[in-house]
């Protein structure tokens, strides 16, 4: 009987059961066999549907860009070919030139041969845009010419051009290459070679 006692004292109370379910077991009641219950989902994950209209804008801009870059890239393409083609050719013409310059009779039928040549490849860059420019005379511009010299000059004002060494040439505007040039040093100047 003490024994029976002390197992009584040792022995807790079972707590009473409770009848409302906890939360997870209630959840797992609600949701029928064999399916598992999914949770809502958090209120940064709802989607949105995106703005047809301005994604429609964005894209057509986005294409129309394409387009313009493209175009832009083929004429420069071709644009850059014909100068670096048309700038190999210019010291054939200068040779021509000079060759035409120094002839003694100028009656020659090799000379006016040698004429009708140079002038045909003169017209068929006229064709392309290539064009040549005089700088005797003028004032030095550094963007259309490069100075090798200067020499003193009683006649030709301080900082024009006094001879052409190389003939300079534009295309459509642009210089395809700039004209070799000396320049005035004015009267009693110091004439220098670069």
């Amino acid at each position: 009987m003490a024994e029976e006692a002390i197992s009584e004292e040792v022995a807790p109370a079972a707590e009473p059961a409770s009848e409302t379910p906890a939360p997870e077991a209630a959840s797992e009641e609600a949701a029928p066999a064999g399916e598992t219950p999914t949770p809502p989902p958090p209120a940064e994950e709802i989607k949105v549907e995106p703005d047809w209209k301005d994604l429609y804008a964005r894209t057509l801009a986005d294409f129309d860009n394409y387009k313009k870059r493209a175009l832009r890239d083929r004429e420069d393409s071709y644009r850059y070919a014909e100068r670096d083609i048309l700038g190999d050719v210019l010291p054939a013409i200068d040779n021509l030139a000079l060759a035409i310059s120094k002839a003694e009779n100028p009656e020659d039928p090799f000379v006016k041969g040698v004429s009708l040549v140079y002038e045909s490849m003169l017209a068929a860059l006229k064709t392309h845009g290539a064009e040549p420019f005089d700088a005797v005379g003028l004032e030095l511009d550094t963007e259309k010419m490069d100075a090798i010299a200067t020499l003193p000059s009683d006649t030709v004002d301080e900082g024009k051009v006094v001879t052409e060494v190389k003939r300079g040439w534009t295309i459509k505007g642009k210089v395809l290459r700039p004209a070799q040039v000396v320049v005035s040093a004015g009267k009693g100047g110091h004439g220098t070679e670069a």
